[in-house]
């Protein structure tokens, strides 16, 4: 639907019903647009729902939402597998894995059936903008949307230009992120853009400081949330953000940046490759199937 030469977004699909995918589908939701959420994994799909739900039941019972507020957002949403149930959307969010071949290969199938009209972005929270959009025949229509963790919490989305996105869907773009209630900031089109840029060499630092015998991941974790006010420790937080994607993240910097400052920490490969993700895995610099966390190693 349009309006002069302005698109009004009012439907929204959401690719990935994982941790990033689910919590950008309710902050839609919430905010008033219809969400379509899609995933290969029914299962995927149920779980983001039962969250959903659970979540948002949370915000009535501490008087955030009423209980009609939460019924409303609940109906505008519509779970499916298979990209084409995304065919009458007007924006598109891919949120599925840190892999670039991953969303290129999600960028070329939504090619096949997508509108022309429709805004195509990515939650990638370090690949290059301009290098996903040459997986469509309309990159004026792509711009990087960079939601932070979790999503129903934090006020801040990372807006990243690709070389050839329009100042047309840059307008639309901060409409819709004004809607959200959300604050932005845009970022040249860089690895790491602004937040992961500064962000994530500090985590795979803590992870050097603990390979090399510095300090414990309690004594770092403590450390930095006494000493420099962080409200997290580097571990605790890279173990919300998961392991892999800190990797994947820092590899990313690595290739585009070519420095050694930004060489991932061989302790952290070893958390990868042993499946210790964090808390999506229950395990990662700490364990999580007590009662409390505690420290791994």
């Amino acid at each position: 639907m349009t309006k002069g030469n302005s698109k009004l977004i009012e439907t929204v699909g959401v690719i990935g019903a994982g941790q990033m995918g689910c919590g950008i589908a309710q902050v839609c939701m919430v905010a008033g647009f219809d969400v379509v959420l899609t995933d290969a994994n029914e299962k995927a799909l149920k779980v983001s729902r039962e969250l959903i739900e659970r979540d948002l039941a949370r915000q009535v019972s501490r008087n955030k939402m009423s209980d009609e507020s939460m019924d409303e957002a609940l109906n505008r949403i519509t779970t499916a597998v298979g990209l084409d149930s995304h065919k009458g959307c007007d924006l598109i969010i891919e949120a599925v894995c840190e892999n670039e071949s991953v969303k290129k290969d999600v960028f070329a199938e939504l090619d096949s059936f997508v509108s022309t009209d429709a805004i195509v972005t990515s939650n990638t929270s370090s690949i290059s903008i301009t290098g996903l959009a040459s997986s469509i025949s309309h990159p004026e229509r792509v711009i990087g949307l960079h939601f932070m963790n979790p999503v129903p919490v934090m006020p801040l989305i990372e807006v990243i230009r690709g070389l050839a996105t329009s100042d047309g869907t840059f307008a639309e773009i901060e409409r819709f992120v004004e809607k959200l209630g959300k604050s932005l900031v845009v970022s040249q089109d860089y690895p790491g853009f602004i937040v992961n840029r500064l962000l994530m060499p500090m985590l795979n630092e803590a992870c050097y400081a603990l390979y090399e015998g510095v300090g414990t991941i309690e004594a770092i974790d403590r450390g930095m949330k006494l000493g420099t006010n962080h409200p997290m420790g580097p571990f605790e937080l890279a173990d919300m953000i998961g392991l892999d994607t800190c990797y994947s993240i820092m590899q990313v910097l690595h290739k585009g940046l070519n420095g050694s400052k930004y060489q991932p920490c061989p302790l952290l490969l070893n958390y990868v490759e042993a499946g210790w993700l964090g808390r999506k895995t229950g395990r990662g610099f700490y364990d999580y199937s007590g009662e409390k966390p505690t420290p791994t190693r």
